[in-house]
């Protein structure tokens, strides 16, 4: 908190960062969780939209503990009793769901921060989801690589115990509250978060659909997720138009 309010005002983007890795892991490390990347990904690039699957209320402290960013959450985040100041300090932005002039006010902040170089992360499903399943990505957001004329990078992440099997305590999902979470996590055996970097997604050209579905299934292979095939697109309708964006 002291580092937020004394430091933060007078220091650049990448002492930020610094502060923003070290407390993520710091966090992590008090809820018995360690942070690892996979050695198969890709190299992770400097300036992209990140794109993760999305399990756990962890999930932002995990990116931020390797690869800092700039997130894109839910609004109900940033209620969280630590977890939600902590990401509000480390840049998140919060978005309510179904507003449309929110999204719109958002969207032109994520071109300009892509455009500024910025690395800046959200999950496309939109919602936290059970390990071994995979939500369809909404295209919404992805508008704004396009526009900023940026890559889209890929990250699966999961979580595992000591066996190498899925972590019973991690899923956050149904009506589990955000403190039920972090006591299931705090009494359960270690968690061994992993960081599966995919390869980048060339955004010029592309729409926003193909750009969705390109990295859901990058996503889905490396988790080991099989997808329906006639699983229904995920609705667009608070995305911006084209003459909002104008």
């Amino acid at each position: 908190m002291a580092t937020c309010a004394l430091v933060f005002p007078w220091i650049g983007g990448a002492a930020r960062n610094g502060h923003i890795r070290r407390w993520s892991r710091q966090l992590l490390a008090m809820c018995n969780v360690t942070v690892e990347l996979a050695a198969d990904g890709a190299p992770v690039l400097a300036h992209a939209m990140v794109v993760a699957n999305h399990v756990s209320w962890l999930d932002i402290f995990v990116i931020n503990a390797l690869y800092p960013c700039r997130f894109v959450a839910k609004a109900e985040i940033r209620s969280w009793p630590l977890a939600g100041w902590l990401a509000h300090q480390a840049g998140t932005v919060f978005i309510a769901r179904g507003n449309r002039r929110d999204l719109r006010h958002i969207f032109k902040g994520l071109v300009h921060n892509l455009q500024a170089g910025e690395r800046v992360a959200f999950f496309p499903e939109g919602t936290t989801a059970a390990q071994g399943t995979l939500l369809p990505f909404h295209a919404n957001l992805f508008e704004a690589a396009i526009d900023a004329r940026v890559e889209v990078q890929p990250f699966a992440l999961s979580y595992v115990d000591g066996e190498g099997g899925t972590h019973p305590s991690v899923d956050f999902v149904g009506e589990m509250s955000f403190v039920e979470s972090m006591i299931v996590i705090l009494k359960g055996t270690r968690v061994h978060a992993r960081v599966h970097a995919l390869p980048a997604l060339a955004s010029g050209g592309a729409h926003r659909r193909e750009l969705a579905e390109a990295a859901q299934q990058a996503v889905a292979k490396a988790l080991g997720v099989t997808l329906a095939a006639d699983a229904p697109a995920a609705p667009e309708a608070d995305q911006p138009s084209k003459a909002a964006r104008a």
